[in-house]
């Protein structure tokens, strides 16, 4: 039974992908009415710029950044312990974090994979659902449902109590044996 599961999982895994990425072509038509309304003005806007403003504004940032990235490497540099032994537990302790990190990821991606598996199932569940009922609605017009048959009515119970289920068995005798007629029980009064 788990090896059906193991392979109803990714299964329902390609569903749920689906059935998703489904969801969200359905939103394309709509982002692009969005873009086509809003493109007018972000094209006027970029004409309307002027270069040489846009490049002093560039250089302006490039040079903040390069301070910046020369302050903190003079820090760190400055600051680096030369201790090796340090440097060692430093170094054990991130790779002791990263494999946290790494397996915390692995528990998340994990959960998502089952939740999208999930919604894969029920996507699943619906898709059969609705094959069903028109399965069943063309049924209904086709053809009416039958009277029930005096076979169906064997399943009553006989007079040693029994449903009927070793009757439904097949038995290796030609004929069956003759019924006793069942003995009826008469009220107290009588």
């Amino acid at each position: 039974m788990a090896i059906i599961e193991e392979l109803r999982t990714p299964l329902y895994f390609a569903a749920g992908t689906a059935d998703l990425a489904v969801r969200q072509a359905k939103k394309v038509p709509g982002l692009i009415e969005q873009i086509a309304a809003e493109a007018p003005a972000r094209i006027d806007a970029v004409r309307n710029t002027d270069p040489k403003a846009v490049q002093e504004k560039v250089t302006a940032q490039a040079k903040e950044a390069q301070a910046t990235v020369q302050a903190r490497a003079t820090e760190v540099f400055g600051s680096l312990d030369t201790d090796l032994k340090k440097i060692g537990e430093n170094a054990q302790h991130l790779a002791l974090r990263g494999v946290g990190v790494a397996a915390e990821y692995a528990v998340r991606a994990r959960e998502a994979y089952e939740k999208v598996a999930e919604h894969g199932e029920q996507a699943v569940k619906q898709w059969r659902g609705e094959a069903a009922e028109e399965i069943t609605e063309i049924a209904i017009a086709v053809e009416p449902d039958p009277e029930p048959r005096p076979a169906a009515r064997e399943g009553a119970a006989d007079e040693s109590g029994d449903t009927g289920a070793k009757a439904a068995k097949p038995t290796a005798k030609k004929a069956p044996a003759p019924r006793k007629p069942a003995a009826k029980k008469t009220s107290p009064d009588a």
